[in-house]
């Protein structure tokens, strides 16, 4: 496993958790394609801390002046959900599943649990903050490259799922996601490369699906990784969904600020400048043959600029696949409200802008020939605040310290400055939790026996390499309820591994898997077909045909007993025949008996 030199990195998980919402007694299901029963429409105000300071992100967002609109479901949202009722008293089964892992991980946990306000104006959370309390600290778990420590676990609500984002800036969330229960662990910066990541992000996972209390599908868990190099800055990465992408978002953010370092070391000697000279430059594009500047004109929108002096080249120096230092402040701008930004390290006649027009923008810019520019088109003051955050980044002569969104190719994308601790104060509606032994001597009764006692038993079940698979598996859960029914452990793992896999290939989705494994199982149990025929029920099954009318329909009641001595003695006693033609309607093993008995 190679280790990048001095690299920092650490991961925090958050993973829903299978039991009611946190603050309220709605169950914890999505309304999956179903109308909203209601909407409401809110505008967020971001509050103090405590301290009387305001955290500096929630400043940003509280800059745009958006309204958000939620759709409310009767059936899995309340008053607690519009904030308009105090939240409930926290969900116990939520709690004693926290507990029990922490104890898992060797964690110090906390004599009592506080329930805390986390400032979010971003429209997630229609309260404007999000409710989160720590549970322990100061944990460990054992890796392939040593001890990875667990700083901190905290229990918090899902925010609400976000639908889109308007043309007017509007965002449109759905309530039904806010407040499920989430688990959320904070690694050390104990991480050494990528694929480590990768591995710790992995156990995390099993640890908590051992419990048979952690949600499953898509969305259900994510990852943010945190990541710095010497002289960089930490930076979160947020929203990673495959754990196959880590070892590659890992070397992209540490080959991203190396870029920026060498990009820092070239303008050394350039003096930062926080407020440039904004200058109106549309007169030049009163004539001009671009046809989006135009429309832009017509429309009232103005455009605008500033010289980004000894700039010349930088701005197109790619610093991840595919983006541009350009990029980088573009993402700031896109923090106003815009699409992007212009600037003089692209070529401007890819935008109509003719060179004539470049040469008057440098002239009313006052740009020297190793400056660089970079133009707006936009409204004046959304325009203007879009091109004071660019030049705010490009002033710094740091690696600032910021959160990023993943892309889906590895590569991030600028979403705010880091939060600080102006960002919580205390929920006065709560009252704390007293942690004592009784409570986690039942903590650990519920989650059951763990993952290292979980990983044994399956190797007594399966062989080692579908063990393995098991143990990682987001179907583990249904895997140990058929199995409890008394199927055989081989046949329900390649069903839930193999099977359903190869069905979801060719275009199959079984959208309730639990209930349809059981049903189907069930009817196995009864001997009414053979394992070969599962395929062949399961399409018909995710379409909603009932297994009695599947097996009349396509013939694939099992044959034994008496009917099945008379089609061994029809067919010469030749198995291969018999198999041949009867394959989704006998069993191989007991038709070989059979014919040794005859």
């Amino acid at each position: 496993m190679s280790q990048t030199p001095q690299l920092k990195c650490g991961i925090e998980i958050h993973q829903r958790l299978d039991t009611g919402k946190l603050f309220c007694r709605c169950p914890s299901v999505l309304a999956v394609d179903e109308a909203p029963d209601q909407i409401i429409i809110r505008n967020l105000r971001a509050s103090e801390s405590e301290m009387g300071e305001l955290d500096r992100a929630a400043r940003l967002e509280q800059e745009k002046q958006l309204d958000f609109e939620y759709d409310l479901f009767k059936k899995d949202c309340c008053l607690v959900e519009e904030d308009e009722e105090p939240p409930h008293p926290i969900d116990n089964v939520a709690l004693l599943v926290v507990l029990g892992i922490c104890t898992q991980l060797n964690m110090r946990i906390v004599d009592q649990i506080h329930i805390m306000r986390k400032i979010v104006v971003d429209g997630s959370n229609t309260s404007g903050f999000q409710r989160t309390a720590l549970v322990a600290t100061d944990g460990y778990m054992e890796t392939s490259q040593g001890k990875v420590g667990i700083d901190a676990v905290a229990i918090e609500e899902e925010s609400a799922g976000i639908i889109e984002t308007k043309k007017s800036g509007m965002k449109h969330y759905r309530l039904d996601r806010l407040g499920i229960p989430l688990i959320e662990l904070a690694t050390s910066p104990d991480i050494v490369s990528g694929e480590h990541c990768r591995e710790v992000a992995e156990k995390i996972g099993m640890i908590l699906r051992a419990t048979g209390k952690a949600a499953r599908g898509l969305g259900t868990i994510r990852q943010d990784v945190n990541i710095s190099i010497p002289e960089g800055a930490r930076v979160e990465i947020k929203g990673v969904q495959d754990l196959k992408l880590i070892p590659k978002i890992v070397e992209i953010e540490v080959n991203r600020q190396k870029a920026i370092l060498e990009i820092l070391k070239k303008l050394k000697e350039v003096p930062a400048e926080e407020n440039p000279r904004i200058v109106d430059l549309s007169r030049i594009f009163s004539n001009t043959s671009s046809s989006f500047i135009n429309r832009g004109l017509l429309a009232g929108q103005r455009v605008m600029g500033f010289v980004l002096a000894g700039h010349k080249g930088i701005l197109g120096t790619e610093i991840q696949p595919g983006k541009r230092y350009g990029t980088e402040l573009a993402d700031y701008a896109k923090t106003a409200g815009l699409k992007g930004i212009i600037h003089s390290d692209e070529n401007l006649l890819d935008y109509g802008i003719r060179e004539e027009e470049s040469s008057k923008m440098q002239e009313e810019l006052k740009a020297k020939e190793e400056d660089a520019f970079v133009i707006v088109l936009a409204e004046e003051g959304q325009g203007r605040m879009a091109l004071a955050r660019v030049a705010e980044r490009a002033s710094l002569r740091e690696i600032p310290g910021q959160t990023r969104k993943v892309n889906p190719d590895g590569t991030s994308s600028y979403m705010r400055p880091l939060p600080g601790k102006a960002r919580m104060y205390p929920e006065t509606d709560i009252h704390a939790i007293e942690v004592t032994e009784g409570l986690l001597d039942e903590a650990r009764k519920h989650i059951g026996e763990g993952l290292e006692a979980k990983q044994k038993k399956l190797e007594e079940l399966l062989n080692p390499e579908m063990a393995k698979r098991m143990l990682k598996s987001r179907h583990l859960k249904t895997f140990e309820k058929l199995i409890g029914m008394g199927v055989e452990p081989m046949l329900a793992a390649t069903t839930l591994e193999d099977t359903i896999v190869a069905l979801r290939r060719e275009g199959v989705e079984i959208k309730h898997l639990d209930k349809t494994m059981e049903g189907l199982f069930s009817h196995y149990l009864n001997g009414e077909f053979v394992k070969s025929a599962i395929i062949e029920i399961l399409p018909e099954m995710a379409e909603g045909i009932p297994v009695e009318e599947v097996l009349k329909n396509r013939q694939l009641h099992k044959i034994s007993g008496e009917e099945l001595k008379k089609l061994i003695l029809e067919h010469n006693k030749n198995m291969g025949e018999i198999m041949k033609n009867y394959r989704l309607r006998v069993d191989a093993k007991e038709v070989k008996e059979l014919i040794k008995t005859l």
